[in-house]
C-alpha cells in the first residue's frame, strides 16, 4: 500500500470518528456518550480510535475545535460581506449569536466545552477563532477612531462574555421566540457598543 493511500485512509478514519463523535456529543452530551457507541457509529475498531485519540476527552477536543472553527468561519464570512468596520462588527456579532442558537453548537461549544477541557483550554480554543475575529474588529475600530480609546483586550473580553451568555439564553429559548429574542439581543448589544463610539 502506497504512503498516499495510507494517509488517505488515516484521514478518512479520523474524519469518521470526529463526525460520529460530533453527532453523539451533540445529541447526548459528553457525559452520556460512550466510546463504544462512537466507534460503532464510525464503523472502525477501538484500536483505530486509540491510534488517533488517546481518550474520549481528546476526541471531544477535536470535535470542539471543528465546531469553533465552523462558527468562526461563519462570523468572518458575515463580517466580510460589509466594507466598513462598524457594520462588520455588528454583522459578525449577529452571525455568532445565530450560529450559537444551534442546539449542537450550544451543547458542544458553550456547555460541555468549558467543563470537559477546563476554562483555560476552552478559552484558548475560543481565542483562536471567534474571539480572535472580535478582537481584530475592536482593535480596528479603536485605531480608526470609531471607538473611544478604550483597552481593546478588556473590551473584547467583556463583549465576548456578554455574547456567550446571550448565546446560551438564545439557544434555550423556544424556537418560536428565537428570532425576536435575537433581534432584542442585537438591539441591546448595539446600544452598548454605541456607548463606546467616539
Amino acid at each position: 500500500m502506497s504512503p498516499s493511500i495510507r494517509t488517505e485512509q488515516r484521514d478518512a478514519t479520523r474524519r469518521a470518528l470526529v463526525d460520529a463523535a460530533s453527532a453523539r456529543f451533540a445529541a447526548d452530551g459528553y457525559a452520556a456518550t460512550g466510546l463504544p457507541a462512537i466507534v460503532a457509529d464510525a464503523a472502525v475498531t477501538k484500536g483505530a480510535m486509540y491510534h488517533h485519540f488517546a481518550s474520549k476527552a481528546e476526541l471531544f477536543e477535536a470535535v470542539l475545535a471543528q465546531v469553533q472553527e465552523s462558527v468562526g468561519a461563519q462570523v468572518a464570512a458575515a463580517a466580510e460581506a460589509e466594507t466598513d468596520a462598524w457594520s462588520q462588527l455588528l454583522l459578525g456579532c449577529r452571525a455568532f449569536l445565530t450560529a450559537s442558537t444551534d442546539a449542537s453548537v450550544r451543547r458542544i461549544m458553550l456547555v460541555d466545552g468549558p467543563s470537559v477541557l477546563g476554562w483555560a483550554r476552552w478559552r484558548a480554543h475560543d481565542d483562536a477563532t471567534s474571539a480572535r475575529h472580535l478582537g481584530e474588529a475592536i482593535a480596528a475600530l479603536i485605531a480608526d477612531g470609531t471607538l473611544t480609546q478604550v483597552d481593546s483586550v478588556a473590551t473584547t473580553r467583556l463583549l465576548s462574555g456578554a455574547m456567550n451568555e446571550a448565546a446560551l439564553w438564545l439557544a434555550d429559548a423556544p424556537a418560536a421566540r428565537r428570532a425576536s429574542d435575537l433581534d432584542a439581543a442585537m438591539a441591546s448589544l448595539t446600544r452598548m457598543l454605541e456607548g463606546l463610539r467616539a
